[in-house]
């Protein structure tokens, strides 16, 4: 610890003197997502390009980018409201570097999370993500040995927070303390992030260095993606299973949007009659509102647990603090909102290190104590008829993104009384012009085992695992399976001797139809938004959004875009098609020489009505 760190306002000088400190061999270790000081990062990564004999390795996670349209239609739509939707956030170099094949053999980087779907097809990053579990993250960290750790945070006056970034570092800096670990630490200031208090305080006299730059850069913003009926029909059934008291995590996400509405529409007691009409059998007990209140112990905070904060159904308090979290990056209005909230509310806000939220090690009674009817809620994209799931990848060897703290949660779920895993996913996917079930014989990878099976939700219900036979299992699975792929899926595990072959699917369950869904929601669109949270998308950009959403399903198929282009001419036009079709760049009226593109999207909207 230093007295006063030296406070630079040029990136490129501090970069020279941080090799020059360091002997020309950076390690350097950096906060997965928001925290990183993108300004210093940058000037780093040029040094090492302008200078072969400087080495420089990074150890990350969650390399935040924004999208690169990789379609004229894309394109049209993104460019013109790039700033507003993702933040004016600098890109970083080495991760251009990565991109485009150009990143030197001075220069290393492995991470071991990816912003979801960003480097599929990169062999670089493929080649150098490290598998690892969120709470073992620390660890891989320290056995790089780095020598620098350097963070975005806010100041005041002699101490700064690291805010969204608590998850690794704060432990970091506790074993410097302790004289495990030796490092020197800099910083980048940014005061665009909230300053939050406990935790992730620290004195400014821990940073050798600091960068406070001229201009502040924007924050990276997770755009709120659009909450579609079957992401609703989940979150109704997942609120069912959140026992009043108990204590919750939930992720980011459309899903995890639902969620926080869904248990925000159940305080209010407003639910009631959509559970009455329902079509589907229903699981769960835990309908009425919120009496106790709940706890949140989560590695993620997101803007759904801030606005459950904020109605006052976060409020059971362990240590003062109605949410436990490790990081955050969400939506800019999330950032806002932490950082106008009145101080005696955003300290019930505790900012730790991912060992206290992801795991039970350490102070193991208090956790159990406090981590009553846990319920963690998270994401897959493939369930096997065993009850394993892929979650973090799309075929073997391709990583959308990494386990991060999924496998932890179910380790804490089946180590708790009272807890439970809730797994989500949609019943099928629509790519190319097809659908395929997400519920599979088989998954190519897995990153929860078959043995640690619980629960698993699709809008069409919830299947209970835990303790159940293989055959019982099978029969719950596809249960909550979509009807067009439930006798394909029966008839694979009849061959394979997992059910008895007299099973028939209950009649009850056999109406698993997006149809059957549109029913029983569509009396309730004003209950059950598509932006229940908010959003930065325009009004006209909202009604683009599922016009090309069906485009992009459709693309892969030539009788699905011919459909299309049919309606463009046949169908009633949309309401406010010119509208919509000039924020495209297209011309307001159908004419004669219009591009297939054009006619496309026009008939995508005429559909869409």
């Amino acid at each position: 610890m230093v007295d006063r760190p030296q406070i630079f306002s040029d990136p490129d000088d501090m970069a020279a003197r941080i090799f020059e400190r360091m002997d020309g061999t950076v390690r350097l270790a950096l906060p997965l997502g928001l925290g990183k000081p993108v300004t210093l990062v940058n000037a780093l990564t040029r040094a090492a390009l302008d200078d072969a004999s400087l080495d420089l390795s990074i150890f990350t996670a969650l390399t935040l980018m924004r999208p690169d349209p990789s379609s004229d239609l894309e394109r049209r739509f993104l460019e013109p409201a790039m700033d507003r939707l993702f933040g004016a956030y600098p890109a970083l170099l080495y991760a251009d570097l990565i991109k485009s094949g150009e990143l030197p053999e001075n220069i290393r980087v492995s991470e071991f999370f990816f912003q979801a779907g960003e480097w599929l097809g990169v062999d670089y990053a493929q080649r150098n993500y490290i598998a690892a579990n969120y709470t073992h993250a620390r660890d891989v960290l320290i056995a790089q040995r780095p020598n620098v750790l350097s963070q975005l945070m806010p100041r005041q006056g002699d101490e700064i927070s690291l805010s969204c970034n608590t998850d690794i570092s704060a432990d970091l800096f506790d074993m410097r303390s302790d004289g495990a670990l030796d490092f020197m630490a800099v910083g980048e200031v940014n005061n665009r992030l909230p300053f939050l208090d406990g935790t992730a305080v620290l004195d400014i006299g821990e940073f050798e260095m600091l960068l406070e730059p001229p201009h502040e850069f924007e924050l990276f913003s997770a755009v709120r993606r659009p909450v579609s009926p079957r992401n609703h029909a989940i979150a109704l059934h997942v609120s069912r299973l959140i026992e009043d008291g108990g204590t919750l995590q939930i992720g980011i996400g459309a899903i995890g949007d639902a969620v926080a509405h869904a248990l925000r529409l159940r305080d209010r007691a407003a639910l009631n009659p959509v559970w009455d009409s329902a079509p589907f059998p229903l699981t769960g007990e835990a309908v009425a509102p919120f009496k106790t209140g709940l706890y949140a112990v989560t590695e993620m905070l997101v803007g759904g647990l801030v606005a459950l904060l904020d109605e006052g159904i976060l409020r059971r308090e362990v240590d003062g603090a109605a949410i436990h979290a490790g990081f955050f990056v969400d939506a800019r209005a999330m950032y806002e909102r932490l950082r106008d909230m009145p101080e005696e509310r955003r300290g019930k806000i505790h900012m730790m290190p991912v060992s206290f939220t992801n795991a039970l090690y350490g102070d193991e009674a208090s956790k159990r104590a406090a981590r009553i009817e846990a319920r963690f809620v998270n994401g897959a994209m493939q369930v096997s008829l065993l009850g394993d799931a892929m979650s973090d990848s799309a075929k073997p060897g391709q990583v959308v993104s990494g386990v991060g703290g999924q496998f932890n949660f179910f380790e804490q779920a089946f180590a708790l009384e009272g807890g439970r895993a809730v797994l989500t996913l949609p019943a099928t996917r629509e790519a190319g012009g097809e659908v395929t079930s997400n519920i599979v014989w088989q998954v190519p990878v897995t990153t929860v085992p078959r043995h640690m099976r619980d629960i698993v939700v699709t809008e069409y219900g919830a299947a209970d695992l835990r303790g159940q036979t293989d055959e019982a299992v099978i029969a719950r699975l596809l249960a909550i399976a979509d009807s067009r792929f439930q006798p394909q899926l029966l008839a694979e595990a009849k061959r394979a001797g997992k059910i008895a072959q007299s099973y028939r699917i209950p009649e009850a369950h056999r109406n698993n139809l997006p149809e059957t869904l549109r029913d029983w929601l569509g009396p309730f669109t004003e209950l059950l938004p598509s932006f229940p949270l908010g959003t930065d998308f325009n009004e006209i950009e909202q009604l683009l959004l599922p016009a090309l959403s069906r485009l992009k399903a459709a693309s892969g198929s030539k009788r699905q875009l011919a459909g299309l282009i049919a309606a463009s001419v046949t169908a009633r036009p949309h309401p406010r098609e010119a509208e919509a079709m000039e924020r495209m760049g297209f011309a307001p009226k159908p004419h004669v020489s219009e591009s297939l593109d054009a006619r496309a999207l026009r008939g995508a909207l005429r559909r869409s009505d």
